[in-house]
């Protein structure tokens, strides 16, 4: 067993440690620091359409105040986003994380807003199901073993979390919450998709760009110039 796989990535602890900070600060402090925190960190649509703090839609998915929940993002950070980060590399992951929770968050808002709930939009959830879905995507054919019991590959497991995490947005009736996730799950999709994917399709236009900038050149080497023996004593 290569136990190198069960350690987390620079990456995912980098942003981890981010949502522990701010989470465990809001958890721990009183009801001052509370509304300090919620006032300029917290997305919803108030904050975000009302007072136009846009930033928030970037730090919100840093808080999270529920302790079983912090708990659970930190399962799965540990667990499945590290592989995705070994597979991209430090800088395409945090880019990955980014993309996808300022695409869910601003989802979240956008349908708040739409149904006139003040909802605020929190927590690394829209990026965890982003990430569900990228493994899917890459992994598709791996072999997993759900919770070491269900034998699943990448897809069926892709497929099975987002079944129930919608189920559950349903059930509910957490409209903001089911709208980030979603988003975020398209978001994943466009970025791992090798058809839709913004990287990929700036690679081939560049490549189509030089490629018409390139000609062939008629003929061939010139030959050789005979060496002068003459020219040089060694």
């Amino acid at each position: 067993m290569d136990w190198s796989q069960l350690r987390i990535t620079r990456g995912a602890l980098f942003v981890l440690g981010l949502q522990l900070a701010v989470s465990l600060i809001w958890l721990m402090g009183n009801r001052e620091v509370k509304r300090g925190i919620d006032e300029w960190i917290v997305a919803s649509p108030s904050q975000v359409i009302g007072h136009y703090k846009v930033w928030t839609l970037a730090t919100s998915p840093l808080l999270e105040d529920n302790f079983i929940s912090l708990l659970l993002t930190g399962l799965m950070m540990w667990m499945l986003i590290p592989t995705l980060e070994r597979f991209w590399g430090t800088a395409r992951f945090l880019r990955f994380v980014a993309v996808t929770s300022v695409a869910g968050t601003v989802a979240g808002c956008l349908v708040g807003y739409a149904l006139g709930s003040d909802v605020p939009i929190i927590g690394y959830g829209p990026m965890i199901i982003g990430a569900v879905v990228a493994f899917g995507v890459i992994y598709a054919r791996q072999p997993v073993q759900f919770f070491g019991v269900l034998p699943l590959s990448g897809r069926e497991f892709m497929y099975g979390l987002l079944a129930v995490f919608m189920l559950a947005a349903v059930l509910q009736q957490h409209w903001e919450a089911g709208a980030a996730q979603a988003a975020a799950a398209v978001a994943a999709a466009v970025m791992t998709s090798k058809r839709w994917s913004p990287g990929l399709a700036w690679k081939r236009w560049r490549i189509a760009r030089a490629r018409r900038r390139l000609s062939v050149l008629e003929g061939g080497a010139k030959p050789a110039k005979p060496k002068d023996e003459q020219r040089y004593l060694n």
